[in-house]
């Protein structure tokens, strides 16, 4: 048979390839799949039997070339040549073992759905379908990657997107042309508006009432099978510091808290900096008592500040990067221990002062604040080249990469929306959801930059004053 001698040539040499024959005297059927792929119990006790029997438990469909063979046995299918038909099908195999629902490692909730994205893409999908069984959820599926043929899933809601944004979003994907897609991750650098930028342009979540939030809003979800961080476009830098809790708690509740999360950003990327510039240049806006006790502290200390602050600031993300890739067991005590160890040690033997270590502690907590990890990333990144400039032309330095970082921000674009916005493009209705969080009454409205065709998102006329 052709068929026969054509797979094997193709597939022959891995050892996972397997070819078994059964048949009767009416029928004759030729199984050819990957062991590595498939359930072989469900082969001998399912499919063997119900074919025989001619009680198809799935729908078979239908092959007609070789290289349709080849690609569906790649993927986990089991192709049956039938000998009397000179026909060839392929069926589902249920043998691709998945990560069982959990919640969500990295995004934890107070409030909310505890269950997070997997790895497997149909089961991705089906936790977006359960929230959302609307006819006008859609979802295209395309394969990238010459070698990976990875499944590629895009989410949107018709009548609320924008057709530019999807359109944007379609011709990035359709660019990709690379040999492995085995993240999001690599889908996310490719389509990104600037490679150069420290701040990302895409957000990424495990959280699906995250993805179900901006896809309702009017925009697009990107999933990658083998991945269980799903990407979101357009982004602006605003949802970058925003929580699905923020609407779950009363909005008094979730405004507080995101104005604790703008101030900890601005100290995480600021107060080293601003420590460096007072201490070297300005003592003299210090408070008389306060700069006494700190000229104190720093009387045995050898190095300025700058130096000290660097070296500090390079100790504290070593520490964090090591505890992020030691087993989890082992990654609390290294953070922990390590930091009180190294923090007192260097105190005690006079190489840096007890306020910097406690400017540092400070910056370290903030930068948990920010919700987006990438994000934090950023910032902590950024504090680097504060610290220098600061360190070199002290408040005007500090004043100056403010500014810089702040220009290159409303400079930025994510697939056509400006990343500053409502800020600058200045946008009124959008502040309703910005800094402070307005009652959900008042966010009637989807948010005004993504020029969603279906603006209204709210009733409030059967809602009766005094509720």
């Amino acid at each position: 048979m052709k068929w026969d001698k054509e797979l094997a040539n193709r597939l022959g040499s891995s050892s996972d390839f397997q070819r078994y024959e059964l048949g009767t005297e009416e029928k004759q059927l030729l199984f050819f799949y990957l062991d590595s792929l498939v359930n072989l119990t469900y082969i001998q006790n399912q499919l063997v039997d119900k074919l025989f029997q001619d009680q198809h438990p799935y729908p078979l469909t239908a092959v007609h070339t070789v290289d349709e063979a080849v690609q569906a046995i790649l993927e986990g299918f089991i192709v049956i040549w039938s000998m009397s038909e000179q026909t060839a099908y392929k069926a589902i195999s249920n043998g691709l073992e998945s990560r069982s629902i959990e919640e969500s490692e990295n995004e934890s909730n107070l409030r909310g759905p505890r269950d997070g994205f997997v790895e497997s893409l149909n089961t991705n999908l089906s936790l977006i379908r359960r929230r959302l069984p609307n006819a006008d959820l859609h979802i295209h599926i395309r394969e990238i990657g010459r070698q990976t043929k990875t499944k590629v899933a895009l989410l949107y809601v018709q009548g609320i997107v924008h057709p530019d944004v999807l359109h944007e979003v379609r011709t990035r994907l359709d660019t990709i042309d690379i040999d492995q897609v085995l993240d999001s991750g690599i889908v996310e650098q490719w389509i990104e508006d600037s490679w150069v930028s420290p701040f990302p342009q895409i957000q990424n979540t495990e959280l699906p009432n995250k993805v179900l939030h901006a896809i309702l809003e009017g925009r697009v979800a990107i999933m990658v099978d083998g991945s269980p961080f799903v990407l979101i476009v357009p982004v602006t830098f605003s949802m970058l510091f925003q929580a699905p809790d923020d609407y779950y708690d009363r909005w008094l509740i979730g405004s507080a808290i995101r104005i604790i999360r703008a101030v900890g950003a601005l100290v995480a990327l600021f107060l080293p900096a601003l420590y460096i510039a007072l201490i070297s240049y300005h003592p003299g806006m210090i408070p008389t008592q306060l700069a006494l006790s700190i000229s104190a502290t720093r009387a045995e200390v050898p190095f300025p500040s700058l130096v000290e602050a660097i070296a500090m600031e390079a100790t504290l993300e070593m520490l964090r990067e090591a505890g992020l890739r030691l087993p989890k067991m082992l990654s609390q005590t290294v953070g922990i221990v390590g930091g009180l160890v190294i923090g007192q040690a260097a105190v005690e033997a006079g190489i840096v002062s007890p306020v910097l270590v406690i400017v540092v502690a400070i910056t370290a907590i903030s930068t948990f604040l920010v919700p987006a990890y990438n994000a934090s990333i950023a910032l902590r990144m950024l504090r680097f080249p504060l610290m220098l400039l600061a360190g070199s032309l002290g408040l005007f330095g500090l004043i100056l990469g403010a500014l810089l970082i702040l220009a290159h921000l409303v400079s930025l674009k994510s697939f056509g929306i400006n990343y500053f916005s409502p800020i600058v493009p200045y946008r009124t209705k959008d502040w309703k959801d910005l800094l402070v969080r307005a009652p959900l009454p008042y966010l009637k409205e989807r948010p005004e930059i993504l020029h969603s065709f279906n603006s209204k998102r709210m009733n409030l006329q059967k809602r009766k004053k005094g509720w």
